[in-house]
């Protein structure tokens, strides 16, 4: 019997079985193995999230002293990789250098791969930590700055600030990087994820489905709206502006970045989160103008979407680009970040895909051409 129906984007599809990540999209809630990314922002950091995505459970203290201090000692570039990521192409974007730096990363480790759940990806941790390092650098070169040495003593987050930067980020910035990283470090078969797993599916190594799954995250549908929203804000330019600007996107359908989720039927608990430390950030540095746009935004579009009664809500990528404006990050880098934090999840994954594996092999249903005869080139 011929098929005849099929999910578009596979919306709806169950494709495999995970223990990692769960989303109640209905009630606005995420977990990582079990645990609300309520609490793992207030009382984990990016490391022990780590952790908890690569075991499938918290560490006791002495686990986490050991994982830590073996992440913190691989954050260093080798001097090839320096020079790979000062001479890439000066109008590539970072994601591009990613994409590339991922697989000769490969090259410099002592990694022998094995197609099990207990393989050595666990150990060497270069494909989770050295991302925020080439980024860090790619950005000091785009400065025409040296490279800054990694610090042993500094969260992951305020690492790749002070990496970035040049200063040590005071405590509170250092903290809401490194929460940062744990709200995107996970997020279910999102495509990236999905593309992880698919070539995870073949057997290929872990760093040439992060690669891939870099690839799919670089797509401006995925990995971008946090950077267009940032875009919106600048356009925009002052609260007074805000709800007329919204109108007109809206009369003239036009999208309004960061409103809206596939999955979530509620307020996304990263936007939350992130709105919190955006609110935090802006007393902090007396700068209020992105808050104070994105709240209108945010307002303006729902009571427009009420009356047509599509209870519409911010996802995490709403605010936080106007976060990491606020950190001094450039837009450029808003995507890079996106992937130094998923990569923790990218490997979950990756190792959750080869304990149970089967090759991803999904059929398509034909709508091309019916069988016909050959014509030759005189009758063409």
């Amino acid at each position: 019997m011929a098929e005849t129906t099929y999910a578009k984007g596979l919306e709806g599809v169950v494709a495999a079985e995970s223990e990692i990540c769960r989303i109640d999209g209905e009630q606005g809630k995420l977990y990582y193995l079990g645990y609300s990314i309520e609490d793992l922002a207030r009382y984990s950091d990016f490391e022990e999230t780590t952790y908890l995505l690569l075991y499938g459970r918290l560490p006791n203290r002495d686990e986490m002293e050991i994982f830590s201090k073996r992440m913190r000692a691989s954050r260093d570039l080798a001097p090839e990789i320096l020079d790979m990521v000062r001479n890439f192409p000066k109008d590539a974007h970072p994601m591009e250098l990613l994409q590339s730096v991922i697989s000769y990363l490969s090259g410099y480790i002592q990694h022998r791969i094995q197609h099990s759940a207990t393989c050595n990806c666990r150990d060497t941790l270069h494909q989770v930590v050295q991302l925020a390092s080439v980024v860090a650098a790619w950005q000091r070169f785009r400065e025409s700055k040296d490279y800054i040495q990694p610090r042993q003593d500094l969260s992951h987050g305020a690492n790749f600030l002070y990496m970035m930067r040049g200063q040590e980020p005071d405590e509170y910035e250092g903290k809401v990087m490194d929460t940062c990283l744990v709200l995107h470090a996970e997020h279910g078969f999102n495509a990236s994820t999905f593309t992880a797993r698919v070539v995870a599916s073949t057997l290929s190594t872990c760093y040439s489905s992060i690669s891939a799954a870099i690839g799919s995250l670089y797509g401006s549908l995925h990995g971008g709206a946090n950077e267009k929203a940032m875009a919106m804000v600048e356009e925009i330019g002052s609260k007074d502006r805000a709800a007329d600007w919204v109108n007109r996107a809206l009369d003239n359908k036009q999208k309004v970045m960061g409103m809206g989720h596939r999955v979530y039927k509620a307020k996304d608990p990263r936007a939350i989160i992130m709105e919190e430390f955006l609110a935090e950030l802006s007393k902090r540095k007396a700068d209020t103008r992105s808050y104070d746009i994105l709240k209108i935004v945010e307002k303006t579009f729902r009571d427009r979407m009420e009356e047509k009664g599509k209870p519409i809500y911010p996802n995490v990528d709403f605010f936080s680009g106007a976060v990491y404006d606020l950190l001094g990050i450039p837009k450029i880098l808003f995507t890079p970040i996106f992937a130094v934090s998923r990569v923790s999840g990218w490997l979950a994954h990756i190792l959750e895909q080869r304990r149970d594996n089967r090759l991803y092999r999904p059929k398509s249903l034909y709508v091309g051409t019916q069988p016909r005869e050959w014509v030759t080139m005189e009758k063409r």
